[in-house]
């Protein structure tokens, strides 16, 4: 009673007038209740970008000292401890900004072929000391090179590539790149002190001041190339193999050891027959044929080529493992430091050699391929029919694709480069989070770089 008393005393006193002012003032009801009466086609719409199919993107993980992974345009920046190694892959911003369509890791250096309307260039970056970058300098009127490079530049190639060549693959050794253009054709720059660039030696060369870009001629069109560690692999589109550089564990396979700098075919038991792929990431060389079938020779000195190096470990002349017969149809290669991966045409990847071959941490050899399990690439009750469709590595450790696009890595875990979020070793395959689909991966010795396209 006295609360309603006291209300309307206090309206015979502020009168009329006042109350008609009271009246018309707008309470969060009803300003709610307008809310939900507006126009809704002209309300604003929030719109997220799509990506092209052709669209790429680029993450890389692993040693960012040597300026290899180019996340870093800041020297200040770069020299800071806490940049020297990324545990997550890292999505790249120079891809953003750039069409790239292949990727090669060197020893501390990445190669990106990026493509434009001009047509297609190389790009690096990463270590420069024998001038696998070309010739590169800081802006201002000084001409002193870079030996370090830690944002992608672009390689001068003036003179060895017409505009009407396009660049369609590049591969990386220790110090020196390989890159092919659509008409066949090769070129090489960086360190030739073994001819791995396919030209004469010239003892006490300056390859960092005075870069040189040759171009390799061979019989006949060139349609892959390869990069060990300072030996060069070219496979023809009639399946023929021509090599050149360091041989002296018979990396080049022409029957002989010791160096060679003028690109001659590799024969042995490979001649004849169709190749279609050859791997080499050190001093080991694989290939298969049209048939499915393996092929290897160089360094043997863990067992990577089985049999046919009991009465030497270093093989010139490529042989036929015949180990592998009981692996099936082999479509897929890669050759590591010390051990070797295939996989065979119903998606299985077998493993054999020295290291963390992904067969826990109690196995660290096999003398013959022994197959990694399905489930650890995704395939189970769930998913029974996934399936590897490409495999790749580096010195010490591994990387796989499934048909779903996803990556998995295992191996030792040299400044985090498995991209798992921490520098422990991986013993089995594991797969690694990565907000893309997968297309290539190309692994360094101590950095990954994968090559990646949206989901949306």
């Amino acid at each position: 009673m006295h609360v309603l008393r006291r209300t309307q005393l206090f309206w015979r006193r502020v009168g009329s007038k006042e109350c008609e002012r009271f009246a018309g003032r707008s309470y969060a009801s009803i300003k709610r209740r307008s809310v939900l009466r507006q126009d809704v086609s002209q309300m604003p719409v929030n719109r997220f970008p799509m990506a092209k199919p052709n669209d790429t993107r680029v993450y890389v993980w692993g040693l960012a000292a040597t300026g290899a992974l180019g996340i870093q345009t800041s020297v200040k920046k770069q020299a800071k401890i806490f940049t020297d190694f990324v545990q997550h892959p890292s999505r790249l911003s120079f891809a953003e900004a750039h069409s790239v369509t292949d990727v090669a890791t060197g020893y501390g250096f990445t190669i990106y072929v990026v493509k434009s309307l001009e047509g297609t260039a190389l790009w690096g970056t990463g270590i420069n000391t024998d001038g696998q970058l070309s010739f590169q300098k800081a802006t201002g009127t000084h001409k002193k090179p870079i030996e370090l490079v830690i944002y992608p530049a672009p390689i001068d190639l003036a003179g060895a590539k017409t505009n009407q060549e396009d660049i369609v693959q590049v591969a990386a050794g220790r110090a020196h790149l390989l890159a092919l253009t659509n008409s066949g054709k090769v070129l090489a720059l960086g360190n030739n002190a073994y001819g791995q660039c396919g030209r004469r030696i010239v003892h006490g060369e300056d390859y960092f001041s005075n870069p040189v870009v040759n171009t390799v001629t061979v019989d006949e069109p060139v349609q892959g190339v390869e990069c060990g560690q300072d030996h060069s692999l070219l496979l023809t589109e009639s399946g023929r193999i021509f090599s050149f550089g360091w041989s002296d564990d018979g990396q080049a396979g022409q029957g002989r050891y010791g160096l060679i700098d003028v690109p001659g075919p590799a024969e042995g038991d490979i001649k004849g027959e169709k190749i279609v792929k050859c791997s080499s990431s050190c001093d080991t060389i694989l290939a298969i044929n049209d048939k499915g079938e393996l092929f290897g020779w160089g360094n043997s000195e863990y067992g990577q080529l089985g049999d046919v190096s009991q009465d030497s470990p270093q093989i010139n002349s490529p042989r036929h493992l015949s180990f592998a017969r009981e692996c099936g149809k082999i479509v897929d290669i890669a050759a590591a430091g010390s051990y070797c991966l295939i996989l065979n045409d119903q998606g299985d990847v077998f493993c054999w050699g020295y290291g963390i071959l992904g067969l826990g941490p109690e196995v660290q050899h096999r003398p013959i391929p022994t197959r990694i399990s399905s489930a650890l690439f995704g395939r189970n009750e769930f998913n029974p029919n996934s399936r590897v469709v490409a495999i790749a590595c580096g010195i010490t450790h591994s990387a796989a694709v499934n048909d779903q696009q996803d990556l998995y890595m295992w191996g030792h875990n040299r400044y985090a480069c498995l991209g798992l979020g921490h520098k422990n070793d991986q013993f089995f395959p594991l797969k690694v989070a990565l907000n893309a689909r997968v297309h290539k991966v190309a692994c360094g010795i101590d950095h990954t770089v994968a090559l990646c396209t949206a989901f949306v």
